[in-house]
């Protein structure tokens, strides 16, 4: 069993494809599947981002219950 590739792999395979798509030397049919590949990376790691700002946005109360995040000015 593949162990799932970091955010960081995720993101550099997501940057190789835009300099191959880029590049201009994939025919259509790999063109369409490189780019395909690409836009679920990239949502991948959109989602991975999303969860992270969640995570970020947590504080520990002083009783061990999570609670969003208020900035200073609220």
């Amino acid at each position: 069993m593949a162990k799932e590739k970091t955010f960081e792999e995720k993101l550099e395979e997501l940057e190789n494809i835009v300099k191959e798509l880029e590049n201009g030397d994939v025919n259509l049919d790999d063109a369409i599947n490189k780019y395909t590949m690409a836009m679920n990376i990239a949502k991948e790691c959109s989602n991975k981002l999303d969860e992270s700002a969640k995570a970020v946005n947590k504080i520990l109360k002083e009783n061990g219950e999570l609670e969003d995040f208020k900035g200073l000015d609220e």
